[in-house]
């Protein structure tokens, strides 16, 4: 069994290279797009379009290497996997669930939106709906792992989960063929993406700018206060970057890596979400825009010469809102 199956408070990169190895062929390679040159008034930009990842975020690829670490490992129980997440965790959970003919329950508040519960139920997920907050499907979840011994999942806060993320930098910068980059640009929630590219950008002599929107800080309250702390969160983006608290792993990978935080607002993030639907028909969930919005404001200016890869890391969204 690996010693990477409980909560420790780092990976590192071969963690990320595994991860490589076991999701290789099983999710989408991502795209990289130029940005017009000028647009953000000096160097070299790129849209990593990882929104177009199967269940349509970056997710998909860390509850892949979780679900294939633990089949390996020897450690994936009869009763499967099991997750609270009416998001992208839930998404990407029932979806690697489903490629390695695993059950998957997923956990949502009674008032969840219809759509989200019949997505979950298409890819395979058995779904049950319990009292009225996301607490109380965290704690249902925790029950039923208890009862039936189901591997629990977390959004974020797993090694195999971050270490899954993590190949998206890994990708990019092994592909022939695309431009190595100097600085990667991610939105922060929990941190699992966060921490899954800096371990891989820290091999690489990468940068990585740590995104969040200024009323959902929790990593950048955290790297200020030099632990992990509860943070209040109210922002559009508040769905998938909603996070009260950043994870350990998260918080130590900011003191290894060369990492920026930024932080910016909530006009910033929607003005980038309209921009990128009006500019190039590309539909993005608000946290997608939210690493965007960290050259449109200016909180990050890249050196003439640098070459940036911006994560667009989902497009679960309502497509309705941008027209």
């Amino acid at each position: 069994m690996s010693h990477h199956t409980d909560h420790t408070d780092h990976i590192d990169y071969k963690d990320v290279v595994h991860a490589a190895e076991r999701i290789n062929g099983k999710v989408r390679p991502v795209t990289l797009t130029p940005v017009d040159s000028g647009t953000f008034s000096a160097g070299e930009v790129w849209l990593a379009l990882e929104f177009m990842q199967h269940t349509g975020s970056f997710k998909a690829r860390g509850a892949l290497n979780f679900t294939a670490a633990h089949i390996e490992d020897g450690t994936m129980p009869d009763a499967g996997v099991v997750i609270a997440s009416g998001g992208n965790a839930g998404l990407a959970c029932a979806w690697a669930a489903a490629q390695h003919q695993v059950p998957a329950t997923v956990f949502l508040p009674q008032n969840a939106p219809a759509v989200k519960v019949s997505r979950l139920t298409a890819l395979g997920a058995e779904v049950r709906l319990t009292g009225t907050e996301y607490h109380h499907a965290m704690e249902a979840a925790a029950a039923h792992a208890e009862q039936t011994g189901a591997l629990a999942s977390h959004a974020y806060d797993n090694p195999y989960v971050a270490a899954g993320a993590g190949t998206v930098l890994e990708e990019i910068y092994s592909r022939t063929g695309t431009p190595l980059v100097d600085t990667i640009i991610v939105a922060v929630g929990g941190g699992g993406l966060f921490t899954g590219v800096a371990a891989a950008a820290a091999r690489h002599d990468v940068r990585v700018v740590a995104v969040e929107p200024e009323n959902c800080r929790a990593l950048n309250a955290a790297i200020e206060a030099g632990q992990v702390v509860d943070v209040e969160v109210d922002s559009v983006a508040v769905d998938s970057l909603g996070a009260r608290r950043t994870s350990p792993m998260a918080l130590h990978m900011a003191g290894v890596a060369d990492v920026r935080p930024v932080l910016v607002s909530d006009e910033q993030i929607i003005a980038v979400r309209k921009a990128l639907w009006e500019h190039r028909r590309l539909a993005v969930e608000h946290a997608a825009a939210t690493a965007l919005a960290a050259l449109t404001s200016r909180a990050y200016l890249p050196a003439p010469n640098e070459s940036v890869a911006v994560v667009l890391c989902g497009a679960n969204t309502d497509a309705s809102t941008l027209a």
